[in-house]
């Protein structure tokens, strides 16, 4: 099968760079096509040049997003409060925390909690209750000689144990261990566990860091990695507070790389944090789509960049330290390719001079900037701990008032043995999975509720109605771009001459650098003022048009349908879509994230234009317009026709399942689910909780819409496959009424093109008679 998928791909390949003989006339009313090469390439180039000129403009749009009143602290902190609930919103930081005591010691008779014993300071094992039945994990550190002067979260890298920064374990020297010089600085401090970046195949497929696999099925229920561990320090914070009953809590957060940006995120979000350290981590977030997918977040440079978030700790202290961040390559091995590098200290000094420039006024000196040699020295310097540690108050003795950081101490005595670090590990990843799991079983009836506005009882009811949720996809899921259209400009060439029909390639502008281009075949009995239908015949993952309308062309998988479907006399146009090409497509998805839009907020407008240019052929029946699709064509005839108008019918071949299961399982048995594969770029942000497959097919209706499955796709299983099916008819017919209008063919096959009882539905919705 891979030997006849490869001779395809080789075949359509050499058909989209060699046109298919030397007459290459224009289509009537439209200019010569002359671009030579790959187009698909060309294609894939130009949307990646236009998404990084998005990202680099973005900081420009984001004042929208803020309303800033720093006549005093309490109305400043009033004022970016919507700022705060949306970035808890984007990091998935939802659930509610579990109200606690504080942390419970983590010992047995036979191996009690205290491990260890410093200077002025016991370390104990502990855990605590963070959200649902997910715990925090780690070691507290308390001062033996009086009460704490403050409380501290000091939070490791992801690549760090609490016992590196602590002193108790090597991998760190021992002037960056900053929870130990906290404690002899008399704090009391507790140093959380984070998810680490192992990579492991999981499954035995996808080469995979343990953030990354736990960042997928969270993403996709509208969760994600970041909000969990930052609920995780919060829950800290809540003991903090609580434990200090009517006194005031001195809490502070002190974090290096992942963990400065949980210390950053965390103190953004909640004002009872008075002091801040952000270390190895503050940079120029425009480059985010280059490193771990886990640090992914949809919509975050809509609205912020790290200077934004930085922003909206103050008028509390904060202090970010220059210094060298965490380095890693990752490979593609199934896996998001990246690459994670220090902080050059010119994008720190241009970041903390963008928080100074957002007139926060007298706020600006609370704001420091500790730089360590060339802003690439050693983290938790003595210079960064001691202005955070004057930020809080703390004095490491009271006869010197004017010294806050104590000297630089030995390595506590271990006194009991160290934790397994691994099963600790593989304790809290198995908590945050099942809680995405837990979540992924209730979300149907989150979307349930979710769409409870969405009015069936008329036909104008549900036309208004139904408006408003195509608007929240456009906007929330899929991503809109605002930009105006280009005129289309259509250049074209003739590529075939059958005996039937003519075929051309089109080339049509979009935005710039933006271009749809595709196979437009024409039959040749076509009478002069006749109007015939159209059907938009979609490739999948990886394909061409040429794969679906190439008479010379023999796909395993697609079988001519574009041609066939010629032949019966329909016009066909089969566009190229950009999900080609690997990981330069998939780094598309990585760039369009973060400013809240996905592949097919590209894609989308590709199809409005393509439809759009079909409409003023003169053979065309501008009402009668299909959409066809297999596989990722199958994903693209869920998410295309909801948006574009012209399509007035939609079918959806060997992709339609419960789509969020599919994304979000973890159950071992299920070796179909996306969590195992390499496609890292199919998780789409909070579908869990807004549109599966038949919210999205109540997004094409009242248009006709129809499934093709064939049993032995593995795409998913059956059962999947008819439970959500059975929403999409239920909706259809007992809601709407609208009878033989949503259909589904089983067949007994694999994942291709049936072309049965679809061609029947094309002939009977598009109004066209069977040849």
């Amino acid at each position: 099968m891979r030997l006849r998928y490869l001779l395809v791909v080789c075949l359509s390949f050499l058909w989209t760079t060699c046109p298919a003989f030397g007459d290459d006339e224009p289509l009537p009313g439209t200019k010569p096509l002359d671009w030579t090469g790959d187009l698909a390439s060309k294609m894939v180039d130009g949307v990646d040049t236009f998404l990084l000129r998005k990202i680099e403009r973005s900081a420009a749009g984001r004042e929208k997003h803020w309303n800033r009143d720093t006549s005093s602290p309490e109305r400043y902190s009033a004022s970016i409060e919507p700022n705060r609930k949306r970035l808890a919103h984007i990091i998935g930081a939802r659930d509610p925390r579990v109200p606690s005591d504080g942390p419970e010691l983590a010992g047995t008779p036979s191996r009690p909690a205290l491990i260890a014993k410093g200077d002025g300071f016991e370390v104990f094992t502990v855990h605590w209750p963070a959200f649902g039945d997910v715990t925090g994990e780690g070691l507290l550190l308390v001062p033996t000689k009086g009460k704490p002067a403050a409380d501290v979260v000091a939070i490791p890298d992801a690549d760090q144990t609490p016992e590196q920064i602590v002193g108790l374990a090597p991998g760190v020297a021992r002037e960056s261990q900053f929870a130990r010089r906290l404690a002899e600085s008399r704090c009391r401090v507790l140093v959380p566990v984070l998810i680490d970046r192992r990579m492991e195949k999981r499954q035995g497929r996808a080469n995979l860091t343990s953030r990354e696999f736990l960042y997928r099925s969270a993403f996709e229920l509208g969760r994600h990695l970041i909000g969990y561990e930052v609920q995780k320090v919060l829950a800290a914070v809540d003991w903090f507070v609580k434990d200090a009953g009517k006194n005031d809590a001195q809490v502070g957060v002190f974090g290096y790389g992942e963990g400065g940006l949980l210390a950053l995120y965390a103190a953004a979000l909640d004002p009872r944090i008075d002091a801040t350290c952000v270390s190895g981590y503050l940079d120029d977030r425009r480059k985010g789509w280059q490193q771990p997918i886990d640090r992914n977040v949809f919509a975050l440079l809509d609205e912020f960049g790290d200077a934004e978030i930085a922003s909206m700790v103050l008028p509390r202290a904060l202090i970010i330290e220059a210094s060298k961040g965490p380095e890693l390559t990752l490979p593609s091995e199934g896996g998001a390719p990246a690459k994670l590098e220090s902080p050059p200290l010119e994008d720190v000094r241009r970041e903390v001079a963008r928080v100074q420039s957002f007139a926060v006024g007298a706020f600006a000196s609370q704001l420091e900037l500790v730089e360590t040699p060339k802003g690439a020295g050693p983290f938790g310097s003595a210079p960064a701990l001691e202005r955070f540690l004057s930020r809080l108050g703390v004095h490491h003795s009271p006869e010197k008032s004017s010294e806050h950081l104590a000297p630089n101490g030995a390595a506590p005595e271990v006194v009991q043995p160290l934790p397994d670090a691994r099963a600790r590990q593989a304790s809290q990843m198995h908590e945050i999975d099942r809680h995405s799991q837990a979540l992924l079983a209730r979300c149907a009836y989150v979307r349930q509720d979710f769409m409870a506005k969405l009015d069936t009882k008329t036909p104008e009811a549900y036309a208004k109605t139904v408006e408003e949720y195509r608007d929240i996809f456009a906007n929330e899921v899929v991503g809109r771009f605002d930009d105006p259209f280009l005129p289309a400009n259509p250049r074209t060439r003739k590529v075939y001459d059958e005996e039937k029909y003519t075929g051309y390639e089109v080339v049509l502008d979009v935005f710039p650098d933006v271009f749809a281009y595709g196979v437009l075949l024409v039959p040749k009995d076509i009478k002069e003022g006749e109007k015939r239908p159209v059907v938009v015949c979609q490739h999948g993952l990886e394909g061409r048009p040429q794969d679906v309308a190439d008479p010379k062309v023999k796909s395993p998988y697609y079988h001519q349908f574009a041609n066939r479907l010629t032949e019966q006399g329909f016009v066909t146009f089969s566009p190229q879509n950009p999900y080609i090409f690997k990981d330069r497509f998939r780094t598309l998805q990585r760039k369009s994230n973060p400013l809240k839009k996905t592949l097919f907020s590209t894609i989308v407008p590709q199809h409005q234009q393509i439809t759009d240019w079909l409409k003023t052929l003169p053979y065309v029946d501008a009402a009668r317009i299909g959409f066809y699709g297999l596989s990722y064509g199958g994903k693209s005839a869920m998410r295309i026709p909801p948006l574009v108008k012209n399509y007035a019918l939609s079918i959806c071949s060997a992709d339609f399942n419960e789509w969020v299961w599919k994304n979000a399982t973890t159950e071992p048995r299920t070796t179909m689910s996306y969590v195992w594969t390499p496609e890292y770029e199919i998780f789409e942000f909070d579908l869990g909780s807004t549109f599966n497959y038949a919210e999205m097919a109540a997004l094409i209706a009242p248009r006709p819409f129809m499934v093709e499955r064939g049993h032995f796709d593995g795409v998913a299983p059956d059962e999947t496959v008819g439970y959500e099916f059975a929403k999409v008819r239920f909706h259809y017919e007992a809601k709407l009424g609208l009878k033989d209008m949503c259909e589904i063919e089983w067949f007994v096959g694999p994942h291709e093109i049936h072309g049965v009882g679809t061609f029947e539905f094309l002939h009977k919705h598009l109004n066209w008679p069977k040849k």
